[in-house]
Formats: C-alpha cells, sequence, structure tokens
C-alpha cells in the first residue's frame, strides 16, 4: 500500500494511453508543480454515479506544453498502471488536493488468440461501417483492448467495467459482447440510410421470372 494523489476526472484512463489536459484548478496546478519539483505520479479514478470509483490509473506527468499568464497549464501525461484505493482523502495533509492510500494491481496481459482473432475482425467491420478503416490499418497485430477500448462505442460506465476487468481474457469478451450487440444495430441503421437516400431514385431493378 503506498499514499498516491488523486486527480478525479469524468473519464475512465487505460494503461498505456497517452493523455492531453488543461489545468486550471489551482489544486490541480499544485500537483502540478509537485510532479515537476519531486517526481511523484498521480492517479486519475473516474467519477461516475455522484463519487470517486475505487479503481483507477496511474499516470506520470510527460511535459508542460504551454505555461498562460492566468497560470493555467497544458500537460501531457502516459498511464502507466491500475491500481484500487483503500481511503480518500479530499485534500492531502498540507495540500490542496485529493489522494488515496492505495493498492497496486497485476497486469495479466494473456490474451485468448481465438477471442483476438474474432475481435479483430468485429473491429474491423465496426471501422468500415465509421468511415475509419485508417484505424483500422494502424492497429497492431497484437493489440490489446485497452489500446482501442475507446474507439468501440462505449459508455463511460463500460469502459470502466474494462478497468475493473483483472486479465486481458476478460476485457477480450465484454468487448466482444458490446461489439457482437452494437454492429447489428449500425448495420441495419446503414441499411435504412441507404433506402431512404435512394426514395424518389430511378431504380435499374430486375423483375422476377414467373
Amino acid at each position: 500500500m503506498r499514499q498516491l494523489a488523486l486527480f478525479p476526472l469524468n473519464l475512465v484512463v487505460f494503461p498505456g494511453e497517452k493523455l492531453n489536459l488543461h489545468i486550471f484548478e489551482p489544486r490541480y496546478r499544485q500537483l502540478v508543480r509537485d510532479c515537476l519539483m519531486e517526481g511523484i505520479t498521480f492517479g486519475i479514478t473516474p467519477y461516475l454515479n455522484g463519487g470517486v470509483s475505487r479503481r483507477g490509473t496511474e499516470v506520470r506527468l510527460l511535459d508542460v506544453e504551454k505555461n498562460y499568464p492566468s497560470g493555467e497549464l497544458d500537460i501531457r501525461t502516459k498511464a502507466i498502471g491500475v491500481f484500487e484505493m483503500d481511503d480518500f482523502q479530499r485534500e492531502l495533509p498540507g495540500k490542496l488536493y485529493a489522494g488515496a492510500t492505495v493498492r497496486d494491481l497485476t497486469d495479466d496481459r494473456d490474451a485468448d488468440p481465438a477471442l483476438h482473432a474474432r475481435t479483430r475482425v468485429l473491429i474491423e467491420q465496426l471501422y468500415g461501417i465509421l468511415g475509419l478503416r485508417r484505424l483500422f490499418l494502424d492497429l497492431p497485430d497484437g493489440f490489446r483492448i485497452y489500446d482501442v477500448a475507446h474507439q468501440l462505442g462505449m459508455s463511460t460506465e463500460q469502459e470502466y467495467e474494462l478497468l475493473e476487468a483483472d486479465t486481458e481474457a476478460e476485457r477480450q469478451i465484454m468487448a466482444l459482447r458490446h461489439l457482437e450487440h452494437i454492429l447489428p444495430v449500425l448495420q441495419e441503421t446503414e441499411r435504412l440510410k441507404e433506402r431512404v437516400r435512394l426514395n424518389g431514385h430511378f431504380k435499374n431493378l430486375t423483375p422476377p421470372t414467373f
């Protein structure tokens, strides 16, 4: 167990993700200064359903991109791991920002090859429907669910469920279920759009033989 500064936000961050943030509140400007001066990291905990979630993602400050005359900051960060809170403090001693005692969680990276292959097929279908084929072409062969989680059309709550999964295999199953649910809906929507688009146009149809 160890103490970690916290930055609750209305989003889920996944390990390996690079996140750019605009910092304007005095408490988080203080947090950035402490990261620069003391080399500390901080945790981003999703703020869901009116409360701070128990599980979050530790991030490291990479760079301060811009300092504004007002004291506001643009920063670049990278997520490095997942943790679970034991207790939450609105203000750490002598600080303006929140913190908690946390427990680091082991990252189980073992994927199921069959689930991976199936997920890849469905992601290709999804990106094709959305006109985002370039994203699929840029997708590495050994991608993890964390790498594509923000591009699957999940709600923040669903993304948090992914963060709560302890293994890559669990995350694969959750992603597959989601894709198998939304793809038929998107495909039907595309068919409907095409029917509406063709309505009123001259149709070249082959009559049935009878």
